[in-house]
């Protein structure tokens, strides 16, 4: 057994023990709840409480910068162990805003057009056993959450039945795909109407590769191949390529985080995928998550093994795409605190770190070319420590309109933050 593979599962033991340790015993590092949680449709018009302001450094026991909390749900509420992924969806029609967060025994839906008042709608049970992994992404309405629960498959759950949900209450999946039985997370380009799972099982048909799905009608979604070559892949973004390089204009890009390397695969012809490059990097432990800046240029990347194995301030890599087929390492950046990095995502020139115990960092990305990145503020949803622990902050969704950013935490539940005035 090589040392990265001991590595990995090393972490996946940490993350479990972890997870199972503090939703038993930490009850005293839950924060309190600010905005009160409606359990329904029916009492919304008593609840008066408001957010906490972010002031000489806190918002209530967080320490915090630059961002207000607006509402925090524990994981009582939810009645769950732990927390992991989060997404979010926006009704078309009402506008209303909507958290999926993510649960190790299912996926909550949380009514956020309040943003102070919360309401927690219901939720959809885990398709098997309970997971400290499972993954939730949203296309054309519907959610697809997937997670490493034996047999769990694909729950496919349309999201405009929220609208008429009027109490707590749990949900059924509209459908359960099971060809592939296991996968640890799913990315979705809306741009294409495709769903890819990552994660998957090593010894299936693409030997943990990425896996296609025909998702443009969610009655009728099709497995349409896959891609093995550049090994398991643990999590992707994929785009309509529209960044400087013009061999690949209007290109179907697969940029897959695959444990020591950043691949970069052409997926336009899902029959016959073709291979751009790959890259890899210096104290390499496991590449795991990525995001395109908004020109598509630069690739910001994490790798969740080196703080806990190296240490040293939280690491993140940025690669110059410029020339898809000969990638390079632009800039090295060095964050605040010790905590290991987890999801990051893209906003306009803002990069929203999941940073685990120090909750999640705002990162100024304005300046990417001259290597500029400046953390301009923070909030932190475990305020115990920013050690190199698998605790804290697992994700961030930063992409509603309104300016709302959910936080899903392992240990403590949901929060809801915003810029402060």
């Amino acid at each position: 057994m090589n040392f990265r593979l001991i590595s990995v599962l090393f972490f996946f033991t940490l993350v479990f023990i972890s997870c199972q340790k503090d939703s038993d015993s930490n009850d005293d590092q839950f924060v309190e709840p600010t905005g009160s949680v409606n359990k329904g449709r029916d009492n919304v018009q008593d609840n008066k409480q408001i957010g906490t302001p972010c002031r000489n450094g806190y918002a209530g026991k967080n320490p915090c910068k630059g961002y207000d909390l607006l509402a925090y749900i524990d994981l009582n509420s939810f009645e769950s162990s732990n927390g992991n992924d989060s997404w979010g969806w926006t009704d078309p029609d009402t506008q209303k805003e909507y958290v999926l967060m993510g649960l190790d025994d299912g996926t909550a839906f949380v009514d956020i057009s309040e943003p102070t008042k919360p309401i927690l709608i219901g939720k959809l049970p885990t398709e098997t056993d309970a997971s400290p992994w499972r993954d939730i992404k949203v296309h054309n309405n519907h959610a697809y959450i997937v997670s490493e629960a034996a047999d769990h498959g694909v729950q496919v759950f349309d999201l405009t039945r929220l609208r008429k949900a009027e109490a707590k209450q749990n949900f059924t999946a509209d459908r359960v795909l099971k060809t592939v039985p296991t996968a640890h997370n799913i990315a979705i380009n809306p741009d294409s109407g495709y769903g890819y799972l990552v994660g998957t099982n090593r010894n299936d048909d693409f030997l943990g590769g990425v896996h296609f799905l025909d998702l443009n009608d969610p009655k009728s979604i099709r497995f349409v191949g896959g891609y093995s070559k550049g090994g398991y892949s643990h999590d992707a973004q994929v785009v309509i390529y529209k960044g400087p390089d013009q061999d690949y204009s209007g290109k179907e890009i697969f940029l897959g985080s695959n444990e020591n390397k950043l691949v970069i695969v052409d997926v336009t012809d899902k029959t016959n995928p073709k291979a751009i490059s790959e890259i890899n990097y210096q104290n390499n432990y496991y590449t795991h998550q990525g995001w395109f800046d908004k020109d598509q240029r630069f690739f910001i990347l994490g790798d969740e093994l080196d703080e806990s194995i190296v240490g040293g301030k939280t690491r993140t890599l940025v690669f110059d795409l410029n020339d898809l087929d000969n990638p390079v390492l632009h800039h090295t950046y060095y964050g605040t605190t010790d905590a290991i990095d987890h999801n990051g995502y893209v906003k306009g020139d803002l990069f929203f770190l999941a940073n685990y115990t120090a909750g999640i960092r705002i990162i100024s990305i304005d300046d990417l070319e001259n290597k500029e990145m400046t953390e301009i503020g923070f909030f932190d949803t475990y305020p115990d420590h920013n050690s190199t622990t698998y605790n804290g902050a697992w994700n961030v969704y930063p992409f509603f309109e309104s300016g709302v950013i959910a936080i899903s935490d392992i240990n403590t539940g949901l929060f809801l933050i915003k810029k402060s005035d």
